[in-house]
């Protein structure tokens, strides 16, 4: 039986049980109370942060990771740290582990509502609550955590780590030297009060219990919880999967921690497969699209949504600029046109209270109220997967996320349906339960086809959203070229033959932005006007800057528009340190920090006439002081968010002007006819590629070969791709093959044949020919008995011929085998040979890896001497949506690049060239030999242009130095070209 105090702590966090009985009948109790606060971050957080070898934050340098574990990887590690304080806790309070599940990773906990409290709003609370005088030193630290040391002192080593800012005020005012006594029950109860209060009074004093409680420590890693900025060296999967092997599954269907924990507290007992599907009115966490890799490589992206011969189709969606959402219905006769709705977002957030929750025609709903007739009488339930995006009914046109919830407040509270202004819409894409089934099973396809008969679109209201199939990837570009003209975000590629796969980013959904195009892009000189301090390792200095357009660039000094600016946009990427070191060193000294009570009367922002704040720098500097950028973007679109009502979509810096002076940048009237033109001649350029489309004969239908056998005909096996990899190889195909996919005999022949093999029935003495066999039939036992022969596995066809069509202007040979992948039957004396063409672990040092199933296989082999929980899907949730995402990734800085290296005699260029050439593969680009007609770059010495490239590369590549790609590297993205261009 539970003690009192336990008991106690269970009523303060929870309440009186009745309800919570009912729903978890068999929820476990813990025995005794919960454990210390601080024991989190001594005993579990610290030793994490240790293990992962990197710098803490500042509020955990003082402890020393856990002993005795130096013979243990960085993995092996972690997940001892974690289970061993699991143990604890079992062992020394009971089997609820909610109360610290939630503490440790409260991003995930939806149970809680959300603070209201950023981090300018707690440094308000503290300064009132340790009653230190606003202006003092300390307080603009806090309040100011972005800026650099000057003239904060205290704060040079935390610039843009808001929590380690705190440790070093508190620590120095703190009332409790030693670690506190608060228990995790005891800190759960005061933020669920925290969440709740609306008063800064109340939030003062739930901060002044804080603050008498605990010491410095304890108060940072509060501030981290209350953020939900934890980074403490583990994934919520790694966590989640040592607490239950199935507590991954059940988050992903129920996005509930509480019910992670209460219902898989004993690790002994499985879920069943009812358990892990969806259900209606649970939250869970839906499917999302992968990144584009091979920038418009657009054959290559639709490769990877597995076309098969007798199905080649991919569909083409247009990507919404909105709010992922689901919705839920169920019958509920107590309501209003007898449903209930439920909608929640991509995090889990409930937005019923302001879609709606019923038909209710007076309810104040922003959506359900309006789509009654969108529901068959026969659907009884369903879930739906979309996107919420704004509608202005005006312009009939997407306008951008950043109005979403205003229009829905807007519509919410309208009582009438004018028809006019903007509104949300909900654009469904997918149906992933309908009538008590699960369909997520189902491919895409047969879930379509279930949302169409049991949805039926309400104009402007509730939509299913349209697709294009298509069958090549040249139906990609128009389509692309079509949302660009619209402003919007991109498309989505989708595989139609996939199931729906919860919380993954997978290749059967790939993303598609025009960002990634430079054809679209424009290069503009702009002043800079304002200043962001960077966060993280870019804390304490500018990271970003706001450029404006001049309103009358012939004004003079005196007239009331000389050097005034609207702002225009932000751009922070393509910057390498020399050039930050270039800004910072022209522009010290006359950096002014941008107060929003007197802010200067040259900038304007954007917002409205009385409250013009929008994007507002942490600094301005005088047009006549700054500097000239110029920076390049893949279209102009609308924006509220700067005074120009237009905006850089996806701006990206190209080099400093030094050139001129601050009157050359450009002005309002200047940027408005390079607008006009661009337009004018994009749509000159749309109407000469229609033109020509319709010139173009349509491709010729070729129909697969016939193979006469006998006196019958049949259609031959698709035979793959061709080429002349097998050229001169003679093969005996003794069996199907079974691994990895099924493939008959005659296909595999077929194979071989169309990439210049030579086919033989029956085995012969010539020790070159190649045995091929994946099943142990009898004659393959008779010929391993035989010791005469190695026998390969068809895998080995399939990665030559692979391997052929990545090395693109690479000479063709067909790879070596590879003792474990490639080998059904090794003779003895080869072994050691065949050995030496892969690594230690098994690693080829010729062939690329196929696929992530063999990368995971291959890492599983390996010594853990790296991290080895890396959360993909975590990062990319991060970067999504934000612009230059994968600026820093050195493994991406080539990416879309096919660079040949030019030959010469110095030898110097020949040490360069090698470097460079390492350089280029190991940052995602491909090198190439002069025959390959899509060379993107020329990297040659100085003053060696086109030399040695074929007559007919198109378009001609840009020539640069040995230098850029240096550069490139050093900086970890790409700088521009033309810095280092010969030609």
């Amino acid at each position: 039986m539970p003690d009192a105090d336990a008991s106690k702590e269970e009523l303060r966090m929870y309440g009186e049980g009745t309800e919570l009985d009912e729903k978890y009948p068999h929820r476990p109790h813990n025995l005794h109370k919960t454990l210390p606060f601080h024991s989190l971050f001594t005993e579990l957080f610290n030793p994490l942060l240790d293990s992962t070898k990197k710098n803490r934050p500042p509020a955990a340098r003082r402890r020393q990771g856990p002993q005795g574990q130096s013979n243990l990887s960085p993995h092996e590690a972690r997940r001892h740290i974690i289970e061993k304080y699991i143990a604890k806790w079992r062992k020394d309070v009971g089997h609820d582990f909610y109360p610290a599940m939630r503490l440790m990773i409260p991003e995930k906990d939806r149970d809680r509502a959300m603070y209201g409290l950023k981090e300018k709003a707690i440094a308000k609370l503290l300064i009132k609550v340790t009653r230190i005088d606003k202006d003092s030193d300390d307080a603009k630290s806090m309040m100011n955590w972005k800026l650099p040391g000057q003239p904060y002192k205290s704060a040079t080593s935390t610039a843009g780590d808001f929590a380690g800012r705190c440790f070093e005020v508190l620590s120095k005012r703190q009332l409790k030297a030693q670690l506190g006594s608060m228990t995790i029950a005891d800190v759960n109860a005061a933020l669920d009060e925290l969440s709740q209060v609306g008063t800064e009074d109340r939030q003062i004093s739930i901060f002044k219990k804080f603050y008498r409680s605990m010491n410095a420590e304890e108060m940072t890693w509060l501030i981290r919880m209350i953020l939900r900025q934890m980074k403490i060296g583990a994934t919520e999967k790694t966590i989640l999967d040592i607490w239950h092997p199935d507590a991954e599954t059940l988050f992903n269907v129920s996005s509930n921690l509480r019910r992670v924990c209460w219902e898989l507290y004993d690790t002994k007992l499985r879920l069943d497969g009812g358990e892990t599907a969806i259900t209606l009115m649970q939250c869970f966490q839906p499917q999302l699209a992968a990144f584009q890799k091979q920038v418009g490589s657009f054959d290559k992206i639709v490769s990877r949504l597995k076309p098969t011969p007798d199905d080649d189709a991919f569909w083409i969606e247009e990507k919404l600029d909105g709010e992922r959402m689901q919705l839920h219905m169920i019958d509920d006769p107590s309501l209003p046109g007898g449903k209930r709705f439920g909608f929640w977002s991509r995090k889990a957030k409930d937005y019923a209270y302001l879609y709606g929750e019923s038909f209710d025609l007076n309810g104040g709903s922003a959506l359900t109220r309006f789509i009654r007739d969108a529901f068959p009488s026969n659907v009884n339930n369903i879930i739906l997967d979309g996107e919420m995006i704004t509608w202005d009914m005006d312009l009939d046109h997407i306008v951008g996320f950043g109005t979403l919830k205003t229009a829905a407040i807007s519509e919410k509270e309208s009582r009438t349906d004018n028809g006019t202004g903007q509104r949300p819409l909900f654009r469904v894409f997918d149906c992933l339960y309908l009538n008590d089934t699960d369909l997520t099973p189902y491919v895409l396809r047969e879930r379509r086809k279930a949302l169409a008969t049991a949805v039926k679109s309400v104009h402007r209201r509730l939509e299913i959203h349209p697709y294009t199939e298509a069958h090549s990837h040249t139906a990609i570009e128009p389509e692309l070229r079509k949302v660009v003209a619209n402003a919007s975000e991109g498309l989505v590629l989708k595989n139609p033959r996939s199931m729906y796969r919860l919380n993954e980013r997978n290749e059967d959904w790939i993303k598609v932005k025009p960002e990634y195009m430079s054809e679209f892009g424009e290069s503009l000189d702009c002043v800079i006007i304002g200043g962001y301090f960077g966060s993280g390792h870019r804390g304490g200095a500018h990271s970003s800057f706001l450029c404006g357009l001049l309103v009358n660039k012939n004004a003079l000094p005196g007239d009331p528009d000389y050097e005034k600016c609207y702002s225009f946009f932000k751009v922070g990427g393509g910057f390498s340190k020399e050039d930050y070191a270039s800004v910072r060193g022209r522009t010290e000294g006359k950096w002014k920090d941008w107060d929003p009570k007197r802010p200067p009367h040259i900038i304007e922002l954007g917002g409205h006439a009385e409250n013009r704040q929008h994007e507002r720098p942490d600094q301005w500097i005088k047009p006549s002081e700054s500097l000239v950028v110029e920076c390049k973007a893949a279209s102009v679109e609308t924006s509220d968010k700067f005074r120009m009502t237009l905006t850089l979509r996806f701006p990206r810096f190209k080099q400093l002007r030094t050139d001129k002076k601050w009157q050359d940048a450009l002005s309002i009237d200047e940027f408005l006819e390079l607008k006009a033109n661009a337009e004018r001649e994009h749509n000159e350029k749309e109407k000469e590629f229609e033109i020509e489309q319709s010139r173009r004969k349509k491709a010729r239908t070729i129909k697969k070969p016939l193979v006469v056998v006998g006196n019958e005909t049949f259609d031959a096996p698709y035979a793959g791709p061709k080429t002349q990899i097998f050229e001169g190889l003679t093969f005996y195909i003794m069996t199907d093959q079974l691994h990895p996919e099924k493939k008959t005999k005659a296909e595999l022949e077929a194979l071989v044949k169309a990439n210049g093999g030579k086919i033989i029935q029956r085995e012969s003495n010539d020790k070159t020919m190649i045995v091929v066999a994946d099943r142990r039939l009898v004659k393959v036992s008779s010929l391993e008995k035989r010791d005469s022969h190695n026998i390969v596995k068809p895998i080995w066809i399939h990665d030559c011929i692979r391997q052929a069509e990545t090395d693109v202007g690479a000479p063709a040979f067909v790879l070596p085998f590879e003792p474990n992948r490639h080998m059904f039957y090794l003779l003895d004396g080869d072994l050691e040979d065949y050995e030496r063409h892969v690594d230690e672990n098994g690693d080829s040092y010729t062939r690329d890896i196929a696929s992530v199933d063999e990368l995971r296989q291959l890492l599983s082999l390996m010594p853990q001497k790296f991290e080895s929980d890396f959360d993909d899907g975590s990062i990319a949730d991060h970067l999504d949506g934000h612009e230059n995402s994968f600026d820093g990734l050195k493994s991406h800085i080539f990416s879309n690049t096919a660079v040949y290296f030019a030959e010469s005699n110095d030898p110097v260029w020949a040490l360069q060239s090698q470097l460079a050439n390492n350089y280029v593969r190991f940052g995602g680009g491909v090198v190439v030999d002069s025959k390959y007609k899509k060379i993107t770059h020329l990297v040659a010495p100085k003053g060696q242009h086109s030399a040695g490239l074929e007559i007919g590369t198109s378009p001609l590549p840009r020539t640069v130095g040995y230098e850029w790609v240096e550069k490139c590297w050093q900086e970890g993205t790409r700088v521009d070209e033309e810095r280092f261009q010969w030609g």
